[in-house]
C-alpha cells in the first residue's frame, strides 16, 4: 500500500505542479485558454497558488483537515478540467482523466496507508 500511495501521490503532485508552473509562467496564454473553455480568466493565478499549497498540504501531511481539502480541491479541479476539455474537444481531457485517477488512488491509499499508520502508532 505504501508504494501505491507514494506512486499515485507523486504522479498527482507532478501533474498539478506542472499545471501551476504553466499558469505562473504563461499567464496570458492560460487566461486565453480559460476564456475559450468558458471559465473566467481571473481564476488562473489563484488556482496556481492553491495548487502549490495543496501539494504542500498533501506531501507534508501535517493536518488531516488541510490534506482532505487539498484532495477535494484537486479532484474538483481535475473533474472541471476534464469536462471543459471534453466539451471543447481539444484532446486535453486525457491528462485530466489521469489526474482524476491519480487523485482518487492517492486519496484511497492515504486512507489505507497513512491513517492506519497513524492509528497503529497511537495504539503501541
Amino acid at each position: 500500500m505504501k508504494y501505491l500511495f507514494w506512486g499515485s501521490t507523486l504522479l498527482m503532485c507532478l501533474i498539478f505542479a506542472f499545471s501551476a508552473q504553466m499558469y505562473l509562467r504563461n499567464t496570458e496564454m492560460v487566461q486565453g485558454f480559460f476564456t475559450q473553455l468558458g471559465y473566467p480568466s481571473y481564476l488562473v493565478l489563484p488556482l496556481a497558488a492553491l495548487k502549490i499549497l495543496g501539494i504542500i498540504a498533501v506531501l507534508s501531511r501535517k493536518s488531516k483537515m488541510l490534506t482532505e481539502w487539498a484532495y477535494a480541491g484537486f479532484l474538483l479541479d481535475a473533474v472541471l478540467a476534464f469536462a471543459a476539455h471534453w466539451v471543447a474537444q481539444d484532446g486535453g481531457h486525457m491528462i485530466a482523466a489521469i489526474a482524476i485517477i491519480a487523485t482518487v488512488t492517492s486519496r484511497f491509499a492515504y486512507g489505507q496507508y497513512c491513517l492506519n499508520e497513524e492509528y497503529s502508532n497511537l495504539t503501541t
